[in-house]
């Protein structure tokens, strides 16, 4: 990108988002090098350029709305444990963005994402500059390590691809995020995202062609493929988040798979429970 651009960019973003914003990107706890990027990829000078989209996706077309932030370390490594949906991942920039931009001091949330995804044209490059990690056990465990806050989808692409009947019910739980939490010492703050499953609703799913694509789902929504590629923007309902107190498990991260079912059992259902009680203190889902 031409200097001159970046400027103007750099510029607008100023006036759009105030100087407080630039502040807080300088302040984001992540180590770098003297090049600025992580051990990752992740160049935070790069968000000064795209944080514009999902501000305005944030503030003005979700509203997002944000409940006990207070609960999430303001330091140290930290587990985000997420409810999953939409077809894509908008749900995991809401949450990352809402943490960025209302946390103070301000924090990074890194999102552990599919390897699909990185598949898609040019999202690979832009998500490891933004952030966000391919989620593999290992790379989680390194950032958990720096004392990074790593958000999670424990139901995976299950989630994100439900069908709208299955709205709101939480499918099976990976194991992989409470064995990393047993080997690391690292707390679990379970979140519910309310909104998000109406922000893309998909009312089939044509596993074959999804398979012939190398697709997790081909979805069918109210407007997708009718729409074309404007059938795939996600709706302005309203997004709700929810985030509960710290959750500390001991044990043996080794424990056959019995053992730490229980415990990922625990972390379903306090997310499971948080969602029956954003829905029902919800008035509407565009308001």
């Amino acid at each position: 990108m031409d200097d001159v651009i970046k400027k103007e960019i750099i510029k607008l973003n100023t006036r759009i988002l105030g100087e407080s914003f630039m502040s807080r990107l300088e302040r984001i706890p992540t180590k770098l090098n003297e090049f600025g990027y992580d051990e990752f990829g992740f160049k935070p000078e790069v968000i000064k350029y795209i944080v514009p989209i999902f501000y305005f996706l944030c503030k003005i077309y979700w509203r997002v709305e944000a409940f006990g932030l207070q609960n999430i370390p303001k330091s140290g490594r930290v587990l985000l444990v997420c409810n999953h949906a939409g077809q894509l991942p908008w749900d995991g920039s809401v949450v990352i963005c809402t943490i960025f931009n209302e946390m103070e001091p301000p924090r990074m949330a890194r999102s552990m994402i599919e390897k699909w995804t990185t598949t898609l044209p040019f999202m690979g490059e832009w998500m490891s500059l933004a952030g966000q990690i391919v989620g593999t056990p290992e790379n989680c465990q390194r950032l958990l390590e720096n004392d990074e806050a790593i958000l999670v989808f424990p139901e995976g692409t299950r989630g994100i691809n439900k069908l709208f009947k299955d709205r709101y019910h939480l499918q099976d739980f990976g194991h992989g995020f409470m064995r990393l939490a047993l080997k690391t010492n690292t707390p679990i703050i379970p979140i519910a995202s309310i909104g998000s499953e109406e922000s893309c609703p998909a009312i089939f799913n044509i596993k074959w062609l999804a398979k012939l694509l190398g697709a997790p789902a081909a979805p069918i929504t109210p407007t997708f493929p009718l729409l074309g590629p404007l059938g795939i923007l996600p709706y302005p309902v309203k997004y709700r988040l929810y985030f509960g107190e710290p959750m500390h498990f001991t044990g043996d991260p080794d424990e056959d798979d019995v053992e730490i079912d229980l415990k990922v059992q625990t972390v379903r259902n306090t997310i499971q429970s948080m969602i029956y009680d954003g829905l029902h203190a919800r008035k509407h889902v565009f308001w």
